[in-house]
């Protein structure tokens, strides 16, 4: 009688999957934010104490220790604001300068990076490590020649010093968006050539809406700047219905610094537009500083 010498397969044994450690991942979650608490209440201590000075009576912000939560609540320190000194006017005026640089920072900076990225052109390296280079030099140095050129244009006096060069773009700007251009696949650029798409609306269909995040940086940074912009205005403007918030602010220190409750409220005024821009495109910036290649 023949005997069946196959050998029969072991039975599977199932694969031991290791347990994720979300014990440790958990701990570390919590270890990260009471790192990062103390930062946040340091930040967020002056702009807490700038807005509870706005909402109070001269004789509640003398009081010691100081009281962070008034009674009663003063809103009537921000209508007042607007009797003393045209803020209205100083915020038209500063709109006049912060969509100019918002558009030089969009467009203006997206074609200049794009070219860099994506077209061939001789010596175009060289090219961008001079535009690179213009970073390195300050600001003041190139203060003195700045208004000379400006003078001799006949432009000293008005606001187009101020808006005219934010017009052409930034460099940081074109470096910020090139860095991020690089990261678009060209395969999605090439399908739209062979389609008949031409360059430039394959750039404007294709690259700049995959650009939104690093868009929206560009456009909180280029917000920022004009919105704050205090040396410019300073120099080149000499009528005061011309003038942007920042020196209509110093001229409020200046006339009533006297009553910090004002002096508050229109400060709290001055910073509200940021943050709320902010926070509408936190997720965007975050993304956009991530894929830019500016991350630490």
């Amino acid at each position: 009688m023949a005997t069946d010498t196959r050998v029969q397969p072991a039975p599977a044994v199932a694969a031991v999957q290791p347990r994720p450690l979300r014990g440790r991942s958990g701990l570390m979650a919590v270890f990260r934010h009471v790192i990062l608490l103390p930062g946040v209440v340091f930040f967020v201590i002056p702009l807490v104490f700038m807005v509870s000075t706005s909402l109070k009576a001269l004789r509640q912000i003398a009081l010691f220790p100081p009281e962070l939560i008034p009674n009663p609540v003063l809103w009537a320190n921000y209508p007042e604001v607007f009797h003393y000194a045209p803020m209205h006017l100083y915020f038209v005026n500063t709109l006049f300068l912060v969509l100019p640089a918002i558009f030089g920072a969009v467009f203006t900076s997206s074609l200049a990076a794009y070219a860099f990225a994506r077209l061939r052109a001789p010596g175009k390296n060289a090219i961008f490590i001079v535009l690179l280079s213009t970073m390195m030099v300050p600001a003041f140095v190139t203060m003195i020649p700045t208004y000379i050129l400006f003078a001799k244009l006949r432009w000293v006096g008005g606001f187009k010093p101020l808006v005219i060069p934010y017009l052409m773009g930034s460099a940081f700007f074109v470096f910020l968006l090139r860095q991020f251009f690089l990261t678009i696949p060209r395969e999605l650029e090439d399908a739209a050539f062979i389609d008949g798409s031409s360059r430039l609306r394959t750039f404007t269909g294709i690259v700049l809406p995959l650009a939104k995040p690093v868009l929206a940086t560009v456009t909180i940074f280029a917000f920022m700047a004009s919105w704050n912009e205090y040396m410019g205005p300073l120099i080149y403007l000499s009528n005061k219905k011309q003038y942007v918030l920042s020196l209509g602010l110093q001229v409020f220190t200046d006339a009533y610094g006297g009553e910090w409750g004002l002096l508050m409220a229109a400060s709290s005024m001055m910073v509200a537009p940021v943050i709320l821009l902010f926070f509408f495109a936190q997720k965007h910036f975050v993304t956009g500083i991530t894929m830019s290649g500016l991350k630490g």
